[in-house]
């Protein structure tokens, strides 16, 4: 089986991909670079810089797989795959716990003022009455989407002693219940928690889904979080809310086009702005690449885990 690496993983992965199969690295290549190589190939590796698109798709006659280091596929154009018959995999654990961890330091950088602190002592100023904050203990936190990483918020709101409201209609109730959380609609999470953090997918129906509306609907004291995709929250709604103090804050990992370049937002200081990190520790770029790997492995022994559109496509010898 002949592999084409695009994207930049973990070298411990790209050894273990080169033990099992004719393996090439080529990263940082624009959409006709690679439709000009991607023929040979049976299977592509990509995080989330390259874009695998239905021109790309269509060139590659070969191509038995796609594999996503990571969780959202948004960059792959999963309908002209299985038009091609072309399984698309991801890897939705690997960068879980570090994702998780880095919406915790988010709630506690927002609550604790802790940016600017920081920038104010730089600055020589000693700003301890305004960098007064707030406490996790005996907040409301309302998760959208209960996946992998929001149950795994949810168990360290719990150990904060939060309340967790949480929406997802594809998770039932009872699960809900047994990691401590309440399930409610999405509007009544909007209405009644202290913070709101995103972990949903960037889909038709998730589009904006914060939006001005939400925004006016959130306690006055409410503070926004966002690793998930950008392109969920609306950006110039946003910024509006957060100029006008409608909410207390926000924390943002992702945006609608990235890098993010001459944003308003960049304006406000009752923001955190980070550049797509939440993923990138060095357990979780490991994980990415090597989780695939074992996949890739099953996958070519007609072993299917984690083909997103497994039920679309047809399999095996």
């Amino acid at each position: 089986m002949k592999i084409i690496i695009l994207d930049k993983i973990d070298n411990s992965a790209i050894d273990m991909f080169k033990e099992s199969f004719e393996t090439d690295v080529k990263t940082g290549l624009s959409e006709q670079e690679i439709i000009d190589i991607i023929n040979p190939y049976d299977a592509v590796v990509v995080r989330s810089a390259t874009k695998i698109t239905k021109k790309i798709i269509d060139a590659a006659p070969n191509l038995k797989l796609i594999g996503r280091g990571g969780t959202g596929v948004d960059s792959i154009d999963i309908k002209a795959a299985t038009e091609k018959n072309i399984a698309v995999m991801n890897t939705p654990t690997s960068n879980c716990i570090s994702v998780t961890e880095y919406v915790i330091g988010l709630m506690i950088g927002a609550s604790r003022n802790i940016i600017f602190a920081n920038n104010k002592l730089k600055e020589n100023i000693w700003a301890k009455k305004e960098s007064k904050g707030y406490e996790l203990k005996d907040k409301t936190l309302g998760i959208i989407g209960f996946g992998n990483i929001g149950k795994e918020v949810c168990k360290r709101a719990i150990a904060f002693d939060m309340t967790v409201l949480t929406y997802d209609p594809f998770i039932d109730n009872e699960i809900v219940k047994s990691f401590g959380a309440k399930k409610m609609e999405i509007d009544e999470i909007i209405t009644n928690s202290d913070y709101i953090t995103l972990h949903i997918p960037l889909i038709d129906a998730t589009k904006n889904l914060i939006d001005s509306k939400k925004l006016e609907s959130m306690k006055k004291n409410a503070i926004l979080i966002n690793c998930a995709r950008g392109g969920t929250v609306d950006e110039d709604a946003l910024y509006t809310a957060l100029k006008n103090n409608s909410i207390k804050g926000a924390a943002l990992d992702v945006f609608a086009n990235e890098p993010l370049k001459n944003s308003k937002l960049c304006e406000l200081n009752n923001i955190i702005l980070t550049p797509h990190i939440a993923g990138s520790t060095h357990e979780a770029q490991a994980r990415c690449g090597t989780d695939l790997v074992k996949q890739f492995l099953y996958f070519f022994n007609n072993e299917y885990k984690n083909i997103l559109n497994l039920k679309d496509i047809k399999l095996g010898d």
